[in-house]
């Protein structure tokens, strides 16, 4: 029962959205968020990955972040519905536009497999939506709700966003498998490498150790497939910029041994985040466990 409740109050939220323009959609769901995010246990969590990144600032500067974490994330919902018609690159009002996307004709003129390297930074879900519309359309790994219907419901939300056919490979033995056979046919996929994955390796954020997912460097080496990374920030109500950064070639990277040089690209995925957390920090989703478990543990004592 409780899951089918789950799924119809986030049917009713995208219905409500609908109904609204995108720019006051955002405004209305980026304003709730930012009232009552704070209030909520996650923000504890959020205070402590401030405090281990950014230890030289203060309680106010680091709620402020945290209330910028919400209002994105209430904004990243409410505009949802609405992607698929947003214009690109209008001169005022919501819309998207994309920074360096001779990056994206580089990579498509290759002809090989590309990785696409972002995090759970400003709408992170626009990203699929605008390299389709550069030919570069990819399956994304995501990590599955633990509520069905709440999967089912996103998944569709997502393939209509994306507006070409799209596979889905959840997190796991099978989604491996799945990710493994579409890049070996050629495909694309896309990699969201923010979150702490217990049976990754060890990299570096902000100068502290943290188990990361070496997907994208271990199959880049694989299946010679190229890395383009980017990220998504706002300028305003529904108004979204695609920032590519660079495309990685695994290729490049000095001979070494395998695993050597899997570290190394995913400490070159590491600090490529840290560089666009730190632009602007209250794009980024504060709200999970980065670190170790005892980090959060020992806060807690």
């Amino acid at each position: 029962m409780r899951h089918h409740l789950e799924a119809w109050g986030l049917r009713s939220l995208f219905q409500l959205s609908r109904m609204l323009p995108a720019s006051s959609a955002s405004r209305l769901g980026g304003a709730l968020a930012r009232h009552l995010g704070p209030f909520l246990p996650s923000s504890r969590i959020a205070d402590l990955n401030l405090q281990r990144a950014f230890p030289k600032l203060g309680a106010w500067e680091r709620q402020n972040i945290i209330r910028g974490c919400w209002k994105n994330l209430g904004c990243t919902l409410a505009e949802l519905p609405h992607l698929p018609d947003l214009p690109s690159s209008p001169a005022t009002g919501p819309g998207w536009r994309v920074l360096n996307d001779h990056i994206l004709h580089q990579a498509r003129r290759s002809g090989r497999p590309v990785i696409f390297f972002s995090g759970h930074l400003g709408n992170w879900e626009l990203m699929p939506l605008i390299v389709a519309r550069y030919g570069l359309g990819f399956s994304p790994f995501y990590r599955a709700p633990n509520n069905r219907h709440v999967d089912h419901l996103l998944r569709q939300m997502r393939q209509k966003i994306a507006g070409v056919p799209t596979s889905f490979f959840p997190k796991g033995r099978q989604g491996a498998r799945d990710a493994v056979r579409h890049l070996s046919n050629g495909g694309h996929l896309g990699v969201l490498g923010d979150q702490k994955m217990n049976d990754g390796i060890e990299a570096s954020l902000f100068g502290h150790p943290t188990m990361t997912a070496p997907a994208a460097a271990a199959l880049a080496l694989r299946f010679k497939a190229l890395i383009v990374t980017g990220h998504v920030w706002r300028e305003g109500p529904a108004r979204l910029v695609l920032d590519v950064a660079s495309c990685l070639d695994p290729q490049d990277v000095s001979p070494a041994p395998r695993q050597e040089m899997i570290h190394q690209l995913t400490q070159t995925l590491n600090d490529e985040l840290e560089r666009w957390i730190t632009e602007r920090p209250e794009n980024w989703l504060w709200l999970h466990r980065r670190w170790e478990k005892t980090f959060y543990q020992n806060k807690k004592k």
